[in-house]
């Protein structure tokens, strides 16, 4: 197909906006560890589970069978405010590589809370209210998340506490306005309001935070109020499943111009981006219907991919949580302040862990001058600030492209633009003045907080 017949957008109608969620596990041959109590090292039970999470949301993170899992009609409804979300082809950023290669990327940035994390903050909110509970806690790292869960909050009339990671709280207030303009109460986590905060800051003083400090202070603060339950923007199962709307719709657009990725691009911190992008194209990939490679792309500051270790671990670092099997860098592991706020954890999905493991997965770690000179191209050229989180995917992308311009290859490129910048100013004047530099953490950094890990019977790892 010419170039000439491929718009520069593509949108689905209305009509064809996605009917269901798409689960991954139900076509994986090897499912995803089981989170194991962190007590007993069993399994977690729906009962155990039920009394920090939402009873459906539960029965979804527990479900590795059902492949299509209808999303109800109130969450559609909801979803037709900003969806669909177009695939764009970057036209001007090819042409300014003088690449052969054709370069598109989802664009998940167009709704108030600027990034994908409404998919499913809205899911979450839902399930909550029809529970009948009074509201929910949260952490976020660069805000979006929170952004978007204050935003689905206030839709549903249910009060909102989320805990900041401080040094995004301190770098970004103006998305911490946002988060307040929608009804949600915003603490810099760690906190002195909570146990878990006080002795995170007693350990660690002067620490900056990160998304497993934060996670902490947000269990406690729920299972410790009535009528109140926790919710996660990432890492589990369920968000995976809300987000695969992306992919979803992603490869209808696609269809409609017979373009099939060669590679398919996603920044990695806590799964919620990749996996929702590459969903739909693992599972044709699984089902061997269609071969992609897939790159998961995670900062070199927080490498929990490359350099992290495949194991059970702790998803927080107050180590109240259930344990889950991935790749991890310890949850003692408290990464560097560096802008790209939501890649900030310390460990990877569990699927995208387990398929990362199996080789379906290819992971690269880039340095972060090297993101914002990318960020900076895609801005002068396809006329989008981009988030620091999704700039790590264009970082890729870009690289891919400019291997095409040495080979002559026309590859197919997609990748997740599933973020705006405009709340990441600060990190940009940093970036513009000279003054950003990269931290790498040194092997006995990461060995340091990998011999924390907890120590699970062999006939439960």
């Amino acid at each position: 197909m010419s170039d000439s017949t491929i718009p520069y957008k593509i949108y689905l109608s209305e009509d064809e906006l996605p009917k269901y969620w798409y689960n991954v596990r139900a076509d994986m041959k090897v499912k995803p560890a089981p989170l194991l109590n962190p007590k007993t090292f069993e399994p977690m039970t729906p009962e155990e589970l039920s009394a920090v999470f939402c009873d459906e949301l539960v029965a979804q993170e527990l479900d590795n069978d059902t492949r299509e899992i209808p999303i109800p009609q109130e969450i559609q409804d909801f979803y037709k405010m900003y969806r669909p979300s177009p695939v764009v082809r970057a036209y001007c950023l090819e042409k300014k590589l003088g690449t052969p290669a054709h370069i598109y990327y989802k664009f998940e940035g167009n709704n108030t809370s600027g990034s994908h994390k409404l998919n499913s903050a809205i899911a979450q909110a839902y399930y909550a209210k029809e529970q009948g509970l009074k509201g929910v806690t949260t952490e976020t790292g660069a805000g979006q998340w929170g952004t978007a869960l204050s935003m689905a909050c206030a839709y549903f009339d249910l009060d909102c506490k989320i805990f900041m990671v401080k040094c995004s709280y301190e770098q970004k207030p103006f998305r911490r306005e946002v988060m307040r303009t929608y009804g949600a109460s915003v603490t810099p986590s760690p906190s002195e309001t909570t146990a878990i905060g006080r002795k995170i800051l007693a350990d660690h003083p002067g620490t900056t935070g990160s998304l497993g400090c934060a996670i902490s202070e947000a269990v406690e603060t729920a299972t410790g109020l009535d009528g109140y339950r926790y919710v996660l923007g990432s890492v589990l199962n369920q968000v995976l499943l809300h987000q695969s709307v992306i992919g979803l719709e992603a490869k209808a657009a696609l269809d409609k111009y017979n373009v099939v990725p060669d590679l398919i691009i996603g920044c990695a911190g806590g799964g919620s981006n990749l996996g929702g992008l590459i969903s739909p194209f693992m599972g044709q990939k699984l089902r061997g219907e269609q071969d992609y490679h897939f790159i998961a792309v995670e900062p070199a500051s927080c490498p929990s991919l490359t350099r992290g270790k495949y194991a059970y671990d702790y998803c927080d670092t107050g180590m109240v949580t259930p344990l889950a099997k991935m790749c991890t860098l310890g949850s003692d592991f408290i990464p560097s302040a560096n802008h790209a706020g939501g890649l900030r954890y310390h460990g990877m999905n569990s699927v995208l862990s387990e398929l990362y493991h199996e080789g379906l997965i290819e992971a690269r770690s880039v340095e972060q001058t090297a993101v914002f000179e990318a960020a900076e191209l895609f801005a002068r050229t396809e006329g989008i600030l981009p988030a620091p989180e999704s700039s790590h995917a264009i970082r890729v992308a870009i690289d891919e492209a400019l291997k095409c311009k040495e080979t002559g290859e026309e590859k197919n490129i997609l990748f997740g633009l599933t973020g705006t910048g405009y709340f990441d100013l600060f990190a940009y004047e940093k970036f513009n003045n000279g003054e950003m530099s990269d931290y790498i953490p040194t092997d006995e950094e990461l060995e340091q907080a990998l011999r924390k890990l907890p120590q699970v019977p062999e006939e439960n790892a």
